[in-house]
Formats: structure tokens, sequence, C-alpha cells
């Protein structure tokens, strides 16, 4: 989503740019460690770079219904069920 809370979606799609990977992430977590490729491992990479930058973003207050909270989860990590560094 934009600052102003307006859906972002990739172009001729009315889907969040982040839902694509959602699906992704799943993909990879049903993958046994031995078939990984390596566009798999480069998937990993954009995910953990993609968490690292916005956990390092968390706003101020409840976040529990936060569109911050919200995009993470689309990456497949939830703020709120993991240790605050």
């Amino acid at each position: 989503m934009t600052h102003d809370g307006e859906k972002v979606t990739e172009p001729g799609s009315h889907e969040a740019v982040g839902h694509e990977m959602g699906r992704r992430i799943l993909e990879l977590h049903a993958k046994k460690a031995a078939d990984l490729d390596d566009d798999d491992y480069a998937a990993i990479t954009k995910v953990i770079g993609y968490v690292h930058r916005h956990m390092k973003q968390r706003p101020d207050g409840d976040i529990e219904d936060s569109r911050w909270r919200h995009s993470l989860m689309n990456w497949g990590h939830d703020p709120m069920e993991s240790p605050r560094r």
C-alpha cells in the first residue's frame, strides 16, 4: 500500500504485490532443502532482505491492524509472533 492507503498492484493486475510473494513463500516451505534451486535461494534472499528492512520501520503504537504488519505477513512474517530485536 502507498502512504495514502492506496492498494499497490502489479501492472495489469488487481492483486497486491506482496500476495504473489506470499504464494511463492508457501511453495518454498513445501520443498525439501535438497530440492531448492538457485531461483529458490534468490527468492529466500529477497524475502529476508524485505523483512529485515521493514522490521526497522516499525511504527509507534498498536501494530495489530497496521498496514506495516499486514505487509510483513504477506511476506511470511508476523511481527507479533516473534521477539522484537
